[in-house]
């Protein structure tokens, strides 16, 4: 007879959970409405949208990013077991070994795809796989350089549409840094709400590091950096829809702010983390204005 508390070797609900589906419809999402309104069409001269390649390129970086949450799932059990202990899947889900099997097949599967879609983009594939491994098995222990990794690969997730196409590189470059900065501001947040956990498993996060109040005071500066790269491209596009647009955002901006300023307790931070996605969505928006 198997033991009641035996781990489940994989479960739909626990694979689908932890793959993290609203989070890859927003990349999804984001690279579709790149594609469309700032580049509109292939090489070919056809709509993008009919460019198969496209959704290789799409799929590859869906699969790169599933596994990406996989693994740092993995690494992670301990520390959620403290921060998230309802939400924990690896090894209560999905057996820890098939977590491992599941990465490698992702990972190999973008690389391929990758390859079909172009040279350049397997070998950016392969960076990123490396880079999401890096950062689970020892960056995200580390302040701000774990955050830097993952703001990082978030904008590279929209550039890339820019680097297979090679046009519109500065608008899309606008939305890039857009993205960069608004995750970097999420992810120590993040780090501010998991602190707990972090501290008890040896991590060296902004928040343990430097304390809660002067974390805040590296956002602030995260933020002042984001508006003025903002502000410098927008003027070098010089577009007035754009001017509009991220002045409306702007305000948005500054009232997350306060409440960053504001903010005291986990719950606190865990709403901020999910305005940041909802702030990355409606500027994503605007591309439709262009």
């Amino acid at each position: 007879m198997k033991p009641i508390n035996q781990e489940r070797t994989i479960s739909f609900r626990g694979l689908f959970r932890i793959s993290r589906p609203v989070n890859l419809l927003l990349v999804a999402f984001t690279q579709l409405m790149t594609a469309y309104f700032l580049v509109e069409e292939s090489w070919s001269g056809i709509p993008v949208l009919q460019d198969f390649k496209l959704y290789l390129l799409i799929l590859a970086t869906l699969m790169i990013t599933a596994a990406g949450y996989m693994i740092n799932d993995y690494y992670d059990v301990k520390i959620d077991y403290v921060n998230r202990p309802d939400e924990v899947i690896v090894g209560k889900g999905i057996k820890r070994r098939v977590v491992i099997f599941l990465h490698t097949i992702l990972n190999f599967s973008a690389i391929g795809l990758g390859y079909l879609v172009a040279p350049r983009i397997a070998l950016i594939c392969f960076f990123a796989a490396f880079l999401l491994w890096l950062y689970s098995n020892r960056l995200k222990r580390e302040p701000f350089i774990g955050n830097l990794t993952v703001a990082f690969l978030t904008g590279l997730s929209v550039y890339l549409i820019a680097i297979y196409y090679q046009k519109n590189e500065l608008l899309v470059l606008t939305y890039a840094i857009f993205a960069f900065f608004l995750n970097l501001i999420r992810e120590i947040i993040k780090d501010i709400e998991d602190r707990d956990g972090d501290r008890k498993h040896g991590c060296r996060t902004l928040p343990i590091v430097l304390g809660f109040r002067k974390t805040k005071q590296v956002i602030f500066l995260i933020a002042i950096g984001f508006v003025s790269a903002i502000l410098i491209i927008t003027f070098e596009i010089n577009k007035a829809e754009l001017f509009f647009y991220f002045g409306g955002l702007g305000l948005f901006f500054l009232w997350f702010m306060r409440k960053v300023y504001l903010a005291d307790r986990k719950s606190h931070f865990s709403q901020l983390s999910t305005f940041a996605k909802i702030l990355m969505l409606v500027g994503t928006l605007s591309m439709g204005f262009l």
